[in-house]
């Protein structure tokens, strides 16, 4: 052999080796270093907070009730929609005087509060910060097993998402039944956001369980969507002796293992995904030109989110079709071809301004939104939490006007013990406020297999 095929060979041999190699660390999952630490989240001194567990309710200052009027009174004339464009440019702004004369001279926000109210509210501080929830005990637990759930929400929604689903969950049903906590997310409505900076979904994941373990559940079952559903695979990686089980309507994972097989799936779909879901994802240029419309205001909000938090909450106006515009294409993305969004095909106005009078009465746009620049942090990213792989027993339900969907097989490489997924023929993102009964047989059935 020459010298010169020699040196060819050595050379081939070393990028086999550098190829193997690499493929070898794109596969491997990742693994958590060390606890995150239970930091401090306000500027309280510890000796000075109460601890207890007090009594909440609804009940707004009506100062705040006369500037939201008076600001609804000032509401200028905005600039006519495009011809044609109904909501693919945004919410329309024909159809958007609607919604302000509903609010306006038809929605009670006093009776609301009576709505609200209907359920056990409570307050304490966990980790400096002043936790809002609701605790909803079931009235029959003769003869069934009682399970405490924790149900968590995202952005842009609130608690109000689960008004529907709690009257189911407190029912028992095939020997089971559950016992519901329902927090307010740090920053978001009646919770208090944090005064310091890092503050992401896995350190929310640190203060929803120490919330459980205060109400003395050493062991839960957690349900979430949106981030309600990365808070809730956040503490499947990071406590999994608190859970009992996990139940999510957006499980996810993005290692740059699945992403490159996403990518080989536009090739061999089959490889990736079933044939009767492969609709779902592929086209995949179609799945990301979709993504692109829709994740303009994440990059804002991760990137900037004190400054939409100025505009926001100036204007009410502008708050209520900031969010509910999501609660149009994120609930079925036809809807942006129709004038009115199809806002009312799944809920009233009242529920949807219910959701927006959280964020207006309580002042918690900007600490809401603040979720998502603490989140896509360096130093957070650099945790790698999201991915970490977790044996506790999953489930995932898929819904088919779900903003992304991801197939079984991708989801295998955080899901070591995925014992459930469901796929239903309706539903969006918003899975607890537009499809209860769905969702809350879901997590019935996941529980049942669980034989606790």
């Amino acid at each position: 052999m020459s010298l010169a095929s020699k040196l060819v060979l050595i050379i081939l041999s070393v990028f086999i080796v550098f190829v193997a190699y690499s493929i070898h660390s794109i596969l491997q999952p990742p693994k958590l270093d060390k606890p995150l630490p239970e930091t401090w989240w306000t500027d309280k001194d510890p000796k000075d907070v109460d601890e207890s567990i007090q009594q909440f309710s609804i009940n707004i200052d009506e100062t705040v009730l006369e500037d939201l009027y008076h600001r609804l009174d000032l509401f200028q004339e905005h600039t006519l929609p495009l011809q044609d464009a109904n909501f693919t440019y945004g919410f329309n702004t024909d159809y958007l005087y609607n919604v302000i004369d509903f609010w306006r001279n038809q929605y009670d926000w006093r009776q609301r509060e009576k709505f609200l109210n209907q359920y056990p509210h409570f307050i304490t501080n966990v980790q400096g910060l002043d936790i809002h929830f609701m605790h909803i005990k079931p009235k029959i637990t003769k003869n069934v097993k009682v399970l405490p759930l924790l149900l968590l929400h995202g952005w842009p929604g609130s608690i109000r998402e689960f008004y529907r689903a709690i009257p189911l969950l407190i029912t028992p049903r095939d020997g089971y039944v559950f016992e519901v906590i329902v927090p307010s997310l740090p920053g978001y409505g009646f919770s208090e956001g944090a005064t310091k900076k890092g503050l992401g979904s896995s350190q929310v994941a640190v203060v929803m369980k120490n919330l459980m373990l205060k109400l003395g559940f050493k062991k839960f079952v957690v349900q979430g969507g949106d981030w309600g559903g990365v808070i809730a695979q956040n503490i499947a990686t990071l406590f999994p002796e608190n859970l009992i089980g996990m139940h999510s309507n957006m499980c996810s994972i993005n290692t740059p293992a699945t992403f490159l097989l996403t990518l080989i799936g536009s090739v061999f779909p089959r490889l990736v995904v079933e044939k009767e879901y492969e609709h779902l994802i592929y086209p995949y240029s179609s799945t990301f030109k979709h993504l692109l419309e829709e994740s303009g205001y994440m990059h804002l909000q991760a990137t900037k989110p004190d400054t939409i938090g100025i505009a926001l909450r100036e204007s009410p106006v502008g708050l209520a079709a900031y969010i509910m515009e999501k609660f149009s294409t994120w609930t079925d993305k036809s809807w942006k071809h129709l004038p009115d969004g199809g806002l009312t095909r799944k809920f009233t106005l009242t529920e949807l301004l219910d959701n927006v009078m959280i964020y207006w009465v309580t002042g918690s746009i900007t600490t809401s939104v603040r979720l998502y620049a603490e989140t896509f942090s360096i130093a957070h990213l650099s945790l790698n939490i999201e991915n970490i792989p977790t044996n506790v027993p999953s489930a995932c339900v898929k819904f088919p006007n779900e903003l992304l969907y991801q197939p079984n097989y991708l989801l295998s490489f955080k899901f070591y013990n995925l014992i459930q997924t469901t796929h239903f023929p309706r539903g969006g993102h918003f899975a607890a406020f537009e499809e209860p009964d769905l969702l809350v047989d879901d997590v019935f059935l996941f529980v049942k297999k669980l034989n606790v």
